[in-house]
Order: C-alpha cells, then sequence, then structure tokens
C-alpha cells in the first residue's frame, strides 16, 4: 500500500487550564495544565486528537510523493492505521478513494493553506447565536459591558488636535438622505408581499451582468455595479423566497447574463425552518421576504489567485461590496435590508448543494418591507426610520 500525508495540515499544541484546589492548597497557582495535539485538515474539517508518535510520523511522511508502508518502521506502522481511517494519511486503495478524491479537490481549487484552514473550520451547523447571547448575558449592550468590561474608545485621537484641518460640510441632498435611512432591519413586516417587480429590481441592481466580456471562446468576464478582484465576479447569489409575489416559496439560484431565477429542489426541511437555521435562529431576520445567500465559487476566484495569501480576504470584501449595493438598493426601493455571517453554513450548502471547498456561503443577505413596529431593537441613530 502506498501512503502519503494531505497537503494541507496544521498541528496545533493545545493547553487546557482548569482550576487545581489540591495544588492551590500546597502552595501553587491553583491552575493545572494539560496538554494535547490536534490535527486541522481542511479537507475534513474536524478536528483530530493526535498523539506524539503519530505526531511524529505525520512529520515524516511527504505531501507529494507516495511511499510504500511497507518501509516503515515498527512505531510509525502501528500508528499508521488510526491517521489513515481519520483521513490525514491518505493512500492508493479503493477502499479509501472518497476521502483521496476529496484531498485531490482541495489541491485543485488552489487555496491558500491558512485559508483553506479558516474557512474549513468557521463553518457551523447548528449554532443558536440568539441562545448564545442569552446564555452569555451578552444580548444587549448593556450586558456586554457588564460581561466584558468598557470597550476600546469608539474613536482615536493620535494629538492634542492643534494641528488637525476641519473639513468644510457638504449640503445633505437626496444621497444623504438615502443614506440616513440605510439601516439594518430587524422588524420584517412578514404578512405583507413584496411585490415582483421591486424583488426583481433590487436583483438587478444588485447581481445582473451589465456586460459580457469574451476573451477567447473559453475565458470571459463579467461587469456588474459592485467591484470583484481581477474582475472575476465569483459571488454567486442564491435566493431563498419565502414571500414574493408571483414567486412561489422556495431556493433559486439567480442567473446574472440572464437575470432569471433558476428553482432548485426543495429542502428536505420546512422552508421556514431551513430561513431559521440559516440565520443561526436570529429570529428578526429569519422571516425575511427574500434572502441572497452570497456564496462565492472559490475555484473561479483561485484560478488567478492561486494559493495567493491575499485571495479570501478579496472574496470577503466582494460581499462586502454587494450587501452595500443591495441596502442601497433595498433603501432606495422602500424596503429594508440587513447583512449578517452568524450564519450555519453547512445546512444551506446541503440544500442548495454545494461543495464548500468549490462554492460555499459566505453570507446571507435579506431584504423585504419593514414592519410598522419595532418589535426588536434597530439602531437607527438619526432617527431616519423610527422617529425620535
Amino acid at each position: 500500500m502506498q501512503v502519503r500525508r494531505c497537503r494541507v495540515l496544521y498541528l496545533e499544541p493545545r493547553e487546557e487550564v482548569e482550576f487545581d484546589l489540591v495544588g492551590l492548597m500546597q502552595g501553587g497557582d491553583g491552575l493545572q495544565s494539560a496538554f494535547r495535539w490536534v490535527a486541522l485538515a481542511p479537507h475534513l474539517g474536524t478536528e483530530i486528537e493526535i498523539d506524539a508518535v503519530e505526531r511524529d510520523l505525520l512529520g515524516r511522511l511527504s505531501a507529494e510523493r507516495w511511499l510504500d508502508a511497507a518501509e516503515l518502521d515498527a512505531a510509525a506502522a502501528g500508528a499508521l492505521p488510526r491517521l489513515v481511517d481519520e483521513g490525514i494519511v491518505l493512500t492508493d486503495d479503493r477502499q479509501h478513494a472518497a476521502v483521496r478524491e476529496r484531498e485531490e479537490a482541495l489541491r485543485e481549487v488552489h487555496w491558500h493553506p491558512l485559508a483553506a484552514t479558516l474557512h474549513a473550520f468557521t463553518r457551523w451547523q447548528d449554532a443558536d447565536a440568539v441562545q448564545t447571547m442569552e446564555d452569555t448575558g451578552t444580548a444587549t449592550a448593556q450586558g456586554l459591558r457588564e460581561v466584558l468590561g468598557a470597550p476600546p474608545p469608539e474613536t482615536i485621537e493620535r494629538d492634542d488636535g492643534a494641528g488637525v484641518l476641519r473639513l468644510p460640510r457638504s449640503q445633505p441632498d437626496d444621497f444623504d438622505a438615502l443614506l440616513g435611512r440605510r439601516a439594518t432591519c430587524r422588524n420584517f413586516d412578514a404578512e405583507r408581499p413584496l411585490p415582483q417587480a421591486l424583488f426583481a429590481q433590487v436583483l438587478e441592481r444588485v447581481f445582473a451582468a451589465k456586460a459580457h466580456v469574451e476573451v477567447t471562446d473559453d475565458t470571459a468576464f463579467l461587469k456588474k455595479t459592485s467591484p470583484s478582484g481581477g474582475g472575476l465576479h465569483p459571488v454567486e447569489a442564491y435566493l431563498l423566497v419565502q414571500n414574493v409575489e408571483d414567486v412561489a416559496p422556495g431556493l433559486y439560484h439567480y442567473r446574472p447574463r440572464e437575470h432569471a431565477l433558476e428553482p432548485l429542489p426543495a429542502p428536505d426541511l420546512a422552508l421556514e425552518e431551513l430561513a431559521s437555521q440559516a440565520v443561526a435562529r436570529q429570529h428578526w431576520f429569519a422571516n425575511a421576504h427574500a434572502m441572497a445567500i452570497l456564496a462565492p465559487r472559490y475555484d473561479r476566484h483561485y484560478w488567478k489567485y492561486r494559493r495567493h495569501a491575499k485571495s479570501y480576504r478579496a472574496v470577503a470584501l466582494e460581499a462586502g461590496h454587494l450587501s452595500q449595493t443591495l441596502y442601497l438598493a433595498a433603501t432606495e426601493a422602500g424596503l429594508a435590508a440587513y447583512i449578517t455571517a452568524a450564519i450555519n453554513e453547512v445546512p444551506l450548502e446541503q440544500a442548495f448543494g454545494l461543495d464548500p471547498v468549490r462554492e460555499g456561503v459566505l453570507a446571507i443577505c435579506g431584504f423585504g418591507w419593514r414592519g410598522e413596529n419595532m418589535e426588536t431593537m434597530e439602531l437607527d441613530p438619526l432617527g431616519a426610520i423610527w422617529q425620535l
């Protein structure tokens, strides 16, 4: 049997500190530390504890060249089977083909190793953001202050201000008024259907292709209203539609060249439950009329930015640009919007049929009618939405 190590692998020496009453009574500091090694492999996305022998074997195996397992010494040969079963060490046999193909897919997409690890180990499956805030007492600003102490100042000043150049204030115009009304919505009117025309207008202004440029028969670029690293526009929009006139509730893929919705198979669970899971039980976001799931196509983005240290950052910036364009488009249409990164990526990837190595979920933008009453607190310091 031929074996090799997976290419992207980080080993973390993890320390866990516990209170030690006996040690304290004996004159110590009252703390007891336990050390262990944890292997982090993005193609698996699961933390795996290893021992010292397994750690040393991983350090000896090549990620590029196959080695005959018969050449390993007795200690390494004894550690090998568990590492193979866990999927950190790959083999050339048919029994382990699935995990080998998974690891090879990660190679083919040209992820930067640190970005791949961040992406794989920060995805959620069943997180409940609301319950977490309630359990930790951080559901309000006052609670945050009590639990975490005072935050760093809201602004910084580098000197005493004597040399500050004060800039002229502009006269507010319609654009300033639009910016003033652009406030994250946590109160949607779920009973009022969103007209298809407004729904389509927001999607067109944010996600539609304004131009299509063919460089060769197999190389083309789009032009959209938001910037994109390298002009690649890898971020796809998947829609979870709940209450839009003449659009059946369900899952869709937006096609930017045609300005069209592509219906996708219904999820295995109720649409309302998927929406709640998607936003990590943030009920103030879950009943938005439409949710735009921002899902970068990493294989397209990394086609140019191969194993690039800044590539993942560029994708995150693009999602931010798209969300702000959506905020403005929705606000101008008289609607309300939000963006959240506190999401459960795994159920969304399963529902939309996405492979996170090639096309994962990064954030969710929701939009629709704002409710008449503020049931959940919103930040509106200018009083442009909720009149002070």
